[in-house]
């Protein structure tokens, strides 16, 4: 069967994607690695919910909007979304995907590996995967690649950056996990005390993880505290070797840590490790050369792009690639910038493919506030109705409407800069 759009990978990139693309009346085929949608939240345990809101025309508006905003009233409805609007619970998460997906016509491919694309005269043809039942090969007239990495991308003969552009170093990954029977509201009080101890015990050398801090979160669960803790530097999560010793490193530290806070803060007397992700959290890795790469000099000077296809307001955040700090730039209630549809355009290779996600054309320091899931999820939505557009009209990826596109992701109720009048 031929499709007429096909999306690699499940996250919330690539389901939003799939299911925009379905609703503009395309056949769509949704392709991810793992047995269920929701990438990184579902797959990594990233939670919570970074900043989607912000103060437009004086009032709090998402920044964040059109298909993130019926993902958010969907948990809602499921009771997976907390109080504070940002704290989800992934299980429904994957459910709400599901729903959406099903509700629109997509055909979704799960336990399915990319493994390789045919080309032909500047076009992508078709992408083979790899699963229980051998190798299969699916055609579309057009692709989206969501993988995070730009697998698809790459294997389509499109350049890309690395990391940061001086030695192409990548933000560090990180395994999140959760610990069980533990006093939060004590430990939320005691935040100074257990960092300054974390401190010493690193200046000790008791603590090897480079991080500076004990980050830590909520979760839906009474007694449940959730980690984004350890920091694994210097390694590439498009390594196979440096992505396997990343998650035995990772679990290290999470055990440095538990033992750490079990064996001296107040709070984790009787605290037991719960779970941790299924898979190494990865912030950063491949970002395709586009039609325009979005710089950090694009969100200072909050720049509203005519191609405008999504908005964010989430701070410049830069985990150090090569050790311990962070660098945080952090946008007021009433600032944001908007991501061009540019960026999501492959400069050369196949004609017929948009990148979305955290691997679109942007420079180190940009792709470390546009990487979050909300921003990625409204990236994911106008690759889906930009590539119905494209088999609508028969024109390549560069050469979609972007008028007629910005257009349909109003009526969608999606938020791409200036007023929502404008």
């Amino acid at each position: 069967m031929k499709y007429d759009m096909i999306a690699v990978g499940g996250g919330l990139t690539g389901a939003a994607a799939a299911v925009s693309a379905a609703r503009q009346g395309m056949k769509t085929l949704l392709i991810e690695k793992s047995g269920f949608l929701g990438g990184a939240a579902c797959n990594c345990l990233v939670n919570p919910f970074m900043v989607y809101t912000g103060e437009i025309d004086g009032k709090t508006e998402l920044i964040s909007d059109g298909i993130f905003r019926e993902i958010l009233d969907r948990l809602q409805t499921l009771g997976g979304l907390h109080r504070n609007k940002v704290t989800f619970n992934e299980e429904l998460l994957k459910v709400v995907l599901d729903n959406m997906c099903m509700e629109t016509g997509v055909d979704v491919l799960f336990h399915s590996y990319l493994s390789g694309a045919v080309c032909k005269d500047g076009k992508l043809e078709s992408v083979s995967v790899v699963n229980k039942s051998g190798t299969q090969s699916y055609e579309a007239n057009f692709f989206v690649d969501a993988t995070g990495d730009a697998d698809l991308a790459v294997m389509a003969g499109c350049v890309y950056q690395i990391g940061r552009e001086s030695d192409n170093l990548c933000q560090p990954m990180t395994l999140c996990f959760r610990l069980v029977d533990v006093d939060v509201d004590t430990v939320f009080q005691n935040h100074d005390k257990i960092n300054a101890l974390y401190a010493q015990f690193q200046k000790e050398g008791k603590i090897t993880n480079p991080r500076e801090n004990v980050l830590k979160f909520i979760h839906m669960s009474d007694g449940v505290l959730h980690l984004n803790s350890t920091r694994i530097i210097k390694k590439s999560s498009v390594n196979a070797k440096d992505l396997s010793d990343s998650e035995i490193e990772g679990r290290r530290q999470m055990m440095e840590l538990f033992t750490f806070l079990k064996e001296n803060c107040a709070g984790f007397e009787q605290a037991q490790i719960l779970s941790s992700a299924a898979d190494i959290g990865v912030r950063e890795s491949r970002m395709i050369k586009g039609k325009y790469t979005i710089t950090e000099q694009d969100l200072l000077n909050l720049t509203v792009f005519d191609d405008a296809i999504a908005a964010c307001r989430y701070s410049i955040d830069i985990h150090s690639p090569d050790g311990s700090g962070t660098y945080l730039h952090e946008f007021k209630e009433d600032e944001y910038y908007t991501i061009p549809y540019r960026c999501l355009v492959p400069k050369d290779g196949a004609e017929n493919l948009l990148a979305a996600g955290r691997c679109i054309s942007a420079t180190h320091e940009a792709q470390s506030s546009l990487r979050t899931m909300p921003t990625c999820a409204c990236m994911g939505q106008a690759a889906g109705i930009a590539a119905a557009l494209a088999v609508q009209d028969g024109v390549s990826a560069a050469e979609v409407d972007t008028k007629k596109l910005r257009k349909i992701l109003q009526e969608h109720n999606a938020f791409v800069g200036k007023t929502r009048e404008q």
